[in-house]
């Protein structure tokens, strides 16, 4: 009798399928960093959480996707072809297995309900319309339901104006047991309750507006009156650089506790060619940020295409992020659990897959297999002819 023993490939080794690769491990490709050979790449987030308890929520740093609903090869609901850009490439329900725990989604009035869009001009139109706003949402409570340890963070580009409309949205998809009250949130800088005490209360879904109007009118949080956030766009992605959004208090300010950091070009690349902003200069712009914010490090990483890099990518980031904060390691894999800090716990000579943690989440790491789809010249044109509305509003 004859067997076969199968060994996992660890990141960065050379693989012919994703089942080559260990959990947590896909098998890509980064052709604009030269690297045409398929390896095993990271695609799956270790939530700091589970290495160490108890500690504020503004202590830790979450991985975000940006425009999460903007996703490659979504089917058209409205019967007409989508001429839009795209920021993603799997379903929201696998960017939360993946460990995405922030979602920024744009909401529009349109069809007689709420609709996510990739829009400009503060409309929503049937070439630019992706679901029903419910749709996304009904993904979350299912997520929420199923993973009662976890929290999830929304941020919403709002450009709803249906009376009381974002809280019917949120009623109907069932989410409202899970609300964080916005009388409950911390004012002027102060720390936010411990993740452990969320959990116990049931406070796991956090959600913010652009809108400040519906703090007052419908009880949800205003964006910047808690947390600051760096440029988007093409102005967040300079290496060495890191300024304040117009809106946003600056980023040193200490009368907000939260902070977003964005890390995304203006006009996002193709799919395939993501992997090289994720890949170089991401940890120099997270080093000029913190350093922009007095020492702080950012709550939120925002990215377009989170699971493409040239190996481990924005994961890798946000266990830095997470392990000089946490416990002043250089990985949060490093952390010790009551240890004081700095005193760091050897990963072990060959580091390049991240250990499973015993109380993460597992979730599978997944694309949705897409074809290329770069706008054709005359179209991207006429989506660029007014650029300063469709930078802000389009890609934004």
């Amino acid at each position: 009798m004859h067997y076969r023993i199968r060994l996992q490939l660890l990141i960065l080794d050379s693989c012919s399928a994703a089942t080559d690769c260990a959990s947590s491990l896909f098998c890509g490709t980064c052709p604009a960093m030269g690297k045409s050979q398929p390896i095993c790449i990271r695609g799956q987030a270790i939530q700091p959480t589970s290495v160490v308890k108890g500690l504020p929520f503004n202590k830790y740093t979450w991985l975000v996707t940006h425009n999460s609903f903007s996703i490659v090869d979504a089917p058209s609901l409205t019967g007409v072809k989508r001429i839009t850009f795209y920021n993603q490439e799997d379903s929201v329900s696998n960017q939360l297995r993946n460990g995405v725990r922030g979602l920024m989604l744009d909401m529009y009035d349109f069809k007689d309900d709420i609709w996510l869009c990739h829009s400009l001009q503060g409309r929503c139109y049937n070439f630019t319309a992706f679901e029903p706003a419910i749709n996304t949402l009904k993904e979350v409570e299912a997520f929420l339901t199923e993973n009662p340890s976890e929290i999830v963070t929304i941020i919403i580009e709002d450009y709803v104006h249906s009376p009381k409309g974002l809280t019917k949205l949120f009623t109907n998809a069932g989410l409202l047991k899970y609300w964080y009250p916005v009388s409950k949130m911390p004012a002027n800088g102060g720390d936010w309750p411990t993740v452990t005490d969320m959990i116990a209360k049931n406070y796991r879904l956090l959600v913010f507006t652009s809108v400040a109007s519906k703090e007052a009118d419908e009880g949800i949080a205003y964006q910047w009156k808690y947390m600051v956030e760096n440029e988007p766009g093409d102005g967040g992605i300079v290496q060495g650089s890191c300024s304040n959004r117009k809106e946003s208090r600056p980023l040193k300010s200490k009368h907000a506790a939260l902070f977003l950091q964005n890390y995304f070009p203006t006009f996002p690349t193709q799919k395939e060619d993501a992997c090289k902003e994720h890949s170089s200069g991401l940890t120099e712009t997270v080093d000029a940020c913190y350093k922009a914010a007095r020492n702080t490090m950012p709550n939120f990483l925002a990215v377009n295409f989170y699971m493409r890099s040239d190996g481990g990518g924005v994961f890798d980031a946000v266990d830095r992020m997470n392990g000089q904060t946490l416990c002043g390691c250089n990985t949060v894999i490093a952390c010790q659990a009551g240890a004081p800090a700095g005193l760091c716990k050897n990963a072990g000579v060959d580091n390049r897959t991240p250990t499973a943690i015993e109380g993460s989440f597992n979730g599978s790491v997944q694309f949705i297999p897409s074809a290329s789809h770069r706008l054709p010249f005359h179209l991207a044109s006429s989506l660029a002819c007014s650029c300063a509305i469709i930078i802000i509003s389009l890609i934004l």
